[in-house]
């Protein structure tokens, strides 16, 4: 009978705990993770912490905003960031449009799209 390669087993053992480390440490939960019925739970633990802090947001109000932003997440990506830079400079005076370039029709777009704020 051939003699029984040890090193295999251990190989095995170190690999297979890894693994099993690797699985099991990525417990962190995710926005995805949280309920409905937990809302108002998180909404109220993060109403006490501002509170805390000096900031008085009721609990509905922080509820609100949880679901905004959740409905926020389920969007996809922006096409554009718009920055608060960026809106001084939109409703900065616009520069004169000579009156060649005010003859160019607006190219229209076939796709939606959506801008984020910041």
């Amino acid at each position: 009978m051939a003699e029984f390669d040890w090193w295999l087993l251990v190989l095995g053992l170190v690999v297979g705990g890894g693994l099993v480390y690797l699985v099991l440490e990525e417990n962190a939960r995710r926005e995805a993770d949280l309920e409905a019925a937990e809302l108002e739970a998180e909404a109220s633990y993060i109403s006490e912490r501002l509170a805390d802090v000096g900031l008085d947001l009721s609990q509905p109000e922080v509820a609100e905003v949880l679901r905004e932003h959740r409905a926020y997440l389920r969007l996809p990506p922006p096409d554009a960031i718009v920055t608060a830079a960026d809106e001084t400079l939109e409703t900065a005076e616009p520069a004169p449009v000579p009156p060649s370039a005010a003859k160019v029709p607006e190219p229209t777009e076939t796709r939606p799209t959506r801008q984020v704020r910041t």
